[in-house]
């Protein structure tokens, strides 16, 4: 991940658009044909606002089935051999239904993902999601909770019943055990998904206070946005914090 000793990337990115204007010459150049074989690279976007909405442009897609698949061609793959400079961190549920790449119809090198169990944050996760913008310039961190969330349904019944989960698991609830409380006193008629939604919202509120990324956040140069998804319609809502 050390940039020291690597191609230009202008060099890297002029060599890729030869590639695909070759692959490309004597084709259609239908959108069918463009999502069957991947996009062509777009620039990167390097505000937060642009690059939140990047994301939500291909999660209109995804919830159209109108996918482009972009950056997933082999010029892409060679493209991002020897570095990577990813326009969003997402940190996301461990569920198999919720990847992030494909809800926001990205492709490769576009996004660093962090998942964890109902996205629960400790020291190196939160590491993790302070890395993009700390080395790479990433102008974009989402905490993306969905519904119907099992780990968060587990640690709610834990909590609830005074019954510790075996194992690492405790480790999960333990972590969850804010959003618990804020879900304990909203008293939402759905209680599992008050707590999903509060762990989004403290979590995005924690890393916008963090002591390493606060100062990126005020002066503009980073966005921290909770979202939710629909495991029923497949759309990604904001709860808090989407640039402007």
């Amino acid at each position: 991940m050390d940039r020291a000793g690597r191609p230009d990337r202008r060099t890297l990115l002029v060599g890729g658009l030869m590639g695909a204007t070759v692959a490309l010459a004597g084709c259609s150049s239908t959108r069918t044909a463009a999502s069957t074989t991947g996009a062509s690279p777009e620039a990167r976007p390097t505000t937060p606002a642009a690059a939140f909405a990047r994301l939500m442009e291909g999660n209109k897609r995804w919830v159209s089935g109108d996918l482009q698949h972009p950056d997933r061609d082999p010029n892409r793959r060679q493209l991002v051999a020897q570095e990577q400079e990813p326009f969003g961190s997402i940190l996301s549920c461990i569920d198999s239904r919720v990847p992030p790449e494909l809800l926001f119809d990205t492709g490769l090198g576009d996004l660093y993902v962090m998942r964890t169990g109902g996205e629960a944050v400790g020291p190196v996760v939160t590491g993790s999601i302070e890395y993009g913008p700390m080395t790479s310039d990433t102008p974009l961190i989402v905490v993306l909770g969905h519904q119907r969330c099992g780990a968060i349904k587990a640690a709610y019944t834990s909590l609830r019943d005074g019954k510790p989960l075996p194992g690492n698991l405790q480790a999960i609830v333990k972590a969850l055990q804010p959003a618990y409380e804020q879900a304990v006193r909203e008293d939402g008629a759905d209680p599992v998904e008050t707590m999903a939604r509060a762990q989004v919202r403290l979590t995005a509120a924690d890393l916008r206070s963090n002591k390493d990324l606060a100062p990126l956040v005020a002066k503009g140069a980073l966005a921290v946005v909770g979202a939710y998804y629909s495991l029923d319609t497949g759309k990604v809502k904001v709860l808090a914090g989407a640039p402007s």
